[in-house]
C-alpha cells in the first residue's frame, strides 16, 4: 500500500485517482482558510511553481476539524485560495483528518509518519506530509514549518529517480 493507493474527491465535486500522481513527489497538506498559518498557501503555490516540473505536486485538503477554521463551502475555499493566494495545485474537497471519519489518506499517512511522541493525530492546519516518489511518506512537518523550509528535502527527493 502506498500512497498513490487513494482517491479523493477535488474542489469541483469529481473523482480524482490519486495513481494518476504515481513517481512524483507529494506534499499533502491539511489547509484551511482562517487560520494563523494561512499565509502558507503563497509559500505552498511557491514551491509548485517551481518544482512541478522537476515532479512535485502539492495536495491541499481543506479541513474544518480545528476551530471551525475552515467554514467555507468547497467553492468558497477554491475562489478564497485563488483569489488571495493565486493558488493553481490540486485542492480537494473538505475532509476529516481525525476520528473515525477520517479521509483514508489520512490515516496512511499519519500511521506512516506518527507525531511528537509517537501520536497519530494532527494537531492543526498545515501539517505536511512529504511522499516519495514510491507513494511512502518520507517526512512529516509541523503546522508551523513553514514550507520554504521543505526545499533541501524536496530537492532531495526530486533527484532520486
Amino acid at each position: 500500500m502506498d500512497a498513490f493507493d487513494f482517491s479523493a474527491t477535488a474542489l469541483g465535486g469529481e473523482a480524482v485517482d490519486l495513481s494518476q500522481y504515481r513517481g512524483r513527489v507529494l506534499l499533502v497538506v491539511n489547509t484551511a482558510s482562517e487560520c494563523v498559518f494561512t499565509p502558507q498557501y503563497k509559500a505552498l503555490e511557491r514551491l509548485y511553481e517551481e518544482y512541478r516540473g522537476r515532479g512535485l505536486v502539492v495536495l491541499g485538503f481543506p479541513c474544518n476539524q480545528f476551530r471551525g477554521q475552515e467554514p467555507g463551502s468547497e467553492q468558497q475555499i477554491g475562489e478564497f485560495c485563488e483569489k488571495n493566494f493565486g493558488v493553481t495545485f490540486p485542492m480537494f474537497a473538505k475532509v476529516d483528518v481525525n476520528g473515525n471519519g477520517a479521509h483514508p489518506l489520512f490515516r496512511f499517512l499519519k500511521k506512516q509518519a506518527p507525531g511528537v511522541l509517537g501520536t497519530q493525530a494532527i494537531k492543526w492546519n498545515f501539517t505536511k506530509f512529504l511522499v516519495g516518489r514510491d507513494g511512502q511518506v518520507v517526512q512529516r512537518y509541523a503546522p508551523q514549518t513553514g514550507p520554504d523550509e521543505l526545499r533541501a528535502d524536496i530537492e532531495k527527493l526530486l533527484a532520486e529517480e
